[in-house]
């Protein structure tokens, strides 16, 4: 049986709902909004979070209220059937994803709520045991003079912790010499897929080249293959993974090569349907996973570590506590492994 099949015949009760606002500025220097969907019905609450980037969509949803037809008795599977046809914007989104993540914010709700008016944990639902969850920190490390900086504050307080960075052409051979003596980089994202954008990286196989001998064995997340970068990675093509173009099971199909590793960002998907056709996709094919995250500010972080703790908890999972993304971390936050914290009732981690 599909997964999602396990899920699609909950009862599910709605009288009514409401939508609370956060926001802080994280690692990444910018300010970060997000927006909880809260769902009740039958004297229990479900929640989920929008994690959509532009603020301002979060101000137009959060000053509309979302007066929508959501009310009412369903299955799960119909509910999703009938969200899935709305609009969920009062104006048109400044990007298109941000359907998706807001449908994930809609349907993650409702699957909690529905859990919780049937008395029943997510795990046990699906037959499946949450474990010990490995993570990662992703961070992008300062310009010189102080390029190691993030780095060695967070390493100074957690030294066994592992990180997903990003390389730039300022990592001069003195930084890559650091990271590599540190131990602590598992994975490297290229930003080959982004065009236009702040974090862009040069598609120059020198730098790929240079970057990848003094960092042997960590997983290569996005490249850009030209021909010439795909030449040079030809060889390493067992540790090469995606992220950003990983919206769909398609899209895990339509990869130049079967990848060993894809990271699934559950807001990506959007429809609960669709992430769950994605796990079983890459069960089916041996493809491992790992869970990435978006900046989540409440109750959404916690989800997708509940999601990794059963699918895919060994991987290098860029689902670290909320605190890991502060400008500053500070002592004290949850070390790697997590504890399992799964809900015994519902689709929460505690």
């Amino acid at each position: 049986m599909a997964t999602f099949d396990r899920l699609a015949g909950l009862p599910l009760k709605i009288e009514g709902h409401q939508l609370s606002g956060q926001q802080a500025d994280v690692s990444s220097g910018f300010l970060r909004m997000t927006t909880t969907i809260s769902f009740s019905g039958g004297g229990h609450v479900g929640s989920g979070e929008d994690v959509t980037y532009d603020n301002e969509d979060h101000e137009a949803l959060q000053a509309w209220g979302a007066p929508l037809p959501l009310s009412g008795e369903w299955t799960l599977g119909s509910f999703c059937e009938a969200l899935e046809a709305l609009d969920l914007f009062p104006q048109p989104p400044i990007r298109e994803i941000s359907r998706n993540y807001r449908i994930w914010a809609f349907e993650s709700a409702a699957l909690d709520l529905a859990l919780r008016q049937c008395g029943e944990s997510l795990h046990r639902r699906l037959g499946l045991t949450p474990a010990p969850l490995r993570f990662v920190c992703s961070l992008r490390l300062g310009e010189p003079p102080a390029i190691l900086a993030p780095l060695e504050q967070r390493l100074a307080l957690y030294p066994s912790l592992e990180f997903k960075l990003d390389p730039t052409p300022s990592w001069d051979e003195a930084a890559l010499q650091s990271i590599a003596a540190s131990g602590s980089a598992v994975a490297l994202d290229f930003k080959g897929l982004y065009e236009g954008t702040e974090v862009d990286t040069p598609d120059d196989p020198a730098f790929y080249a240079r970057v990848l001998a003094a960092l042997p064995d960590t997983w290569i997340e996005d490249p850009k293959l030209t021909p010439e970068i795909d030449s040079l990675l030809e060889d390493v093509r067992a540790r090469i993974t995606w992220d950003a173009n990983i919206n769909s099971v398609e899209d895990i199909e339509a990869l130049p090569f079967q990848p060993t590793m894809v990271n699934i960002k559950p807001s990506r998907f959007g429809p609960l349907s669709e992430l769950f056709r994605a796990y079983d996709l890459c069960n089916e094919r041996a493809i491992a996973m790992y869970g990435g995250g978006q900046f989540e500010l409440s109750v959404g972080r916690g989800q997708i570590q509940y999601l990794a703790s059963i699918f895919h908890p060994d991987g290098p999972n860029d689902v670290a506590p909320i605190g890991y993304n502060e400008p500053v971390v500070a002592a004290g936050l949850a070390p790697s492994p997590l504890a399992v914290a799964a809900s015994e009732v519902g689709f929460q981690w505690q």
